[in-house]
């Protein structure tokens, strides 16, 4: 049994990470781990003043955030689980401690069940999923690209033009001068520019999931079980 990473990846790419971030990306049911990530985001960003009311809209639901701030606290948690579909899923629980404000940034990372293929589902509610392609680049960082974006909600179910929504870029690697992991997040729209991100360091630890389980604070409000 392999993390829904690898499979995602396949072995070959996988096996192109740094070991540091190989390790990060394993934990998953089959290796019974779960990471907590803490460091510091030297900048968060947003983008002009227009995406605001779009950033605020976000916060209600821990999708993006309108503050921004420098060296921002940040915590990062990712638990393994099966949800209500049975399909196996990995929580990316962002908190960052703002000045005067804490923001969150939920997303959970679903493997569909018969193409290995890898859906962000974002927020409290999972209602926007996005298609994600994940690559290993020549220096062993972990490279994710989003791809199309849905909008499911009861029974609205569509395709979110690319005009109106953001392509996120992530990139993590491993420092080996000074033994930590990094990190930059850019969302980028096509026509308005850049409209928020952030880029920081931080160190990982692993916790063994028989012994603590998946908390209820970092799965979503509502679950998508529609592939």
């Amino acid at each position: 049994m392999t993390s829904i990473f690898e499979r995602a990846m396949g072995t070959a790419e996988f096996g192109r990470l740094h070991p540091m971030v190989r390790e990060r990306f394993s934990v998953g049911l089959s290796s019974g781990t779960a990471s907590i990530a803490t460091g510091v985001m030297s900048r968060v960003w947003r983008g002009a003043a227009f995406t605001k009311p779009f950033l605020h809209l976000g916060k209600t639901r821990h999708i993006l955030f309108p503050e921004t701030g420098t060296d921002v606290p940040f915590t990062m948690e990712n638990w393994p689980y099966l949800d209500r579909a049975g399909r196996e899923v990995v929580t990316f629980t962002r908190t960052f401690e703002l000045p005067g404000v804490r923001r969150r940034f939920d997303a959970t990372m679903v493997a569909e069940q018969h193409t290995n293929r890898l859906i962000d589902y974002l927020g409290t509610h999972q209602h926007v999923g996005v298609e994600l392609d994940l690559r290993a680049d020549a220096n062993g960082a972990l490279v994710i690209r989003s791809g199309e974006q849905r909008f499911r909600m009861g029974r609205l179910d569509f395709r979110v033009p690319a005009m109106i929504t953001g392509t996120a870029a992530v990139r993590e690697w491993f420092d080996e001068d000074t033994e930590r992991f990094g990190i930059e997040v850019r969302v980028v729209n096509r026509r308005f520019g850049p409209l928020f991100g952030y880029r920081g360091g931080f160190t990982a630890r692993y916790l063994d999931t028989g012994a603590i389980p998946t908390p209820a604070s970092v799965k979503p409000t509502k679950e998508e079980t529609r592939t």
